[in-house]
């Protein structure tokens, strides 16, 4: 098995062991990452059908992919109301500036004020509906005198010349009745979920969260607590795997870490596969003398093959008694990278959640070389004067510069080397 010790040792220290026999490509022939996930694309569609869809409120709608278009109930804002405190006018009477009108009842928000009658202006609060008759607000502080005259006392006021329509919010000025809100497809954040609940919508139909198990294989790999023997390494893989599904809106079975023994995973997988949507394995693709997953999957419908990416080159994807599974590599960093690489984007596109990565080119802080046949990812750090700076070196062990790292910098195949100031897309993560 490949894992996290893989940069140190190789193979070496594998037990003897029959080569691995599941389905693979060539040796030599390395799959494009857009073909690989193209691979992924065609194993998880039969998720969709037919589509797993739940209503729930909208605080449980939170992440989630929305799986219909929602149309507006009602006009957004419900009326016409002030944009400001000041005075609700008719415009005419305000035509040269220099008249005085006589102040009328004020209109606090959330009261239903008479008809504003010629020559009167009335105080009015931020969001209060507009009286008929009035088609502009002038703020208070722009009024001589400029502040509101004591309630019940008769008073008048000057206020400047204002156009019809100044600061008044019409009714359906933001979204009219029957328009579309949000359309299906929308990852629901904050933002989403205030509109939906000042349209007055309490629930939402979303789909459903995929449920994903998760294992890592190993006999070198020891869960974080355990005390730590010659020629181990704690497990990273399980917690940086869940932790990034739990983030991308994922319900995750964490199944630990199995042993190199025959017959391990296949137990554990038998035992999962009617309660889980998707298996997710990390470690023992690789071409090794004993790669635990490939020997598994040899009896079913999995490829594996090198693809075209630096790091996480070895992948597997197929089914596992007709449950997707996708096999990356034991190596932490390549574990992480694949999962942004090839199952987060796709889960954006197919299910609508999580949000995907915001991407955008930046200009490196310093040259950069890469292996030209390879789409190398490296991790960096987007620095204050918007250049970015590579964190650690491309080695797929190295934890601590991913954990300081804010993107994920993409170099494509066929670049070999690029000059300081040269611009690079970067994922933000």
């Amino acid at each position: 098995m490949q894992s996290q010790e893989e940069q140190l040792t190789g193979s070496a220290g594998k037990r003897p062991g029959p080569r691995s026999i599941g389905k693979s490509l060539s040796e030599h022939e390395h799959r494009s990452v857009s073909m690989h996930r193209q691979a992924i694309r065609k194993v998880l569609f039969p998720l969709l059908t037919p589509p797993r869809v739940e209503r729930v409120p909208l605080m449980k709608a939170m992440g989630r992919g929305l799986a219909e278009t929602i149309h507006a109930p009602t006009n957004l804002p419900p009326f016409t109301n002030s944009q400001m405190d000041g005075y609700a006018v008719r415009s005419s009477d305000t035509a040269d500036g220099q008249g005085q009108l006589r102040v009328a009842s004020p209109i606090p928000a959330g009261a239903v004020p008479a008809p504003l009658t010629g020559g009167t202006a009335a105080p009015i609060m931020t969001g209060a509906l507009l009286p008929d008759g009035a088609d502009a607000v002038v703020p208070v502080e722009r009024a001589v005198p400029d502040h509101f005259p004591s309630p019940g006392l008769e008073a008048t006021v000057r206020l400047p010349e204002t156009a019809a329509g100044t600061f008044v919010r019409c009714a359906g000025s933001d979204l009219a009745t029957g328009e579309c809100a949000l359309p299906a497809g929308t990852v629901l954040g904050p933002r989403q979920l205030g509109l939906l609940a000042a349209l007055g919508i309490t629930e939402v139909v979303v789909n459903q969260k995929l449920t994903v198990l998760l294992a890592t294989t190993g006999d070198e790999v020891l869960e974080p607590g355990d005390k730590l023997a010659p020629g181990k390494i704690y497990d990273a893989n399980n917690t940086l795997l869940e932790s990034s599904m739990l983030q991308a809106g994922l319900n995750v079975v964490r199944a630990g870490i199995v042993k190199d023994e025959p017959g391990a995973l296949s137990e554990l997988l038998q035992i999962h596969t009617a309660h889980v949507d998707l298996i997710v394995t990390s470690g023992g693709v690789s071409a090794g003398a004993y790669e635990p997953v490939r020997q598994t999957m040899a009896d079913h419908d999995v490829e594996f093959s090198h693809v075209a990416i630096q790091p996480g080159g070895p992948q597997g994807v197929g089914t596992f008694e007709g449950i997707p599974i996708l096999a990356f590599p034991g190596n932490p960093v390549s574990c992480y990278v694949s999962f942004e690489m090839f199952l987060r984007p796709l889960l954006s596109e197919m299910f609508a959640a999580p949000t995907p990565r915001i991407s955008f080119r930046a200009p490196l802080s310093h040259p950069l070389t890469s292996p030209p046949k390879k789409h190398q990812v490296r991790r960096g750090v987007l620095l204050a004067n918007s250049t970015v700076r590579l964190e650690g070196g491309e080695g797929s062990h190295l934890l601590g510069a991913l954990a300081r790292s804010n993107v994920l910098v993409h170099i494509p195949e066929g670049i070999s080397e690029l000059a300081e100031g040269s611009e690079v897309e970067v994922w933000a993560v």
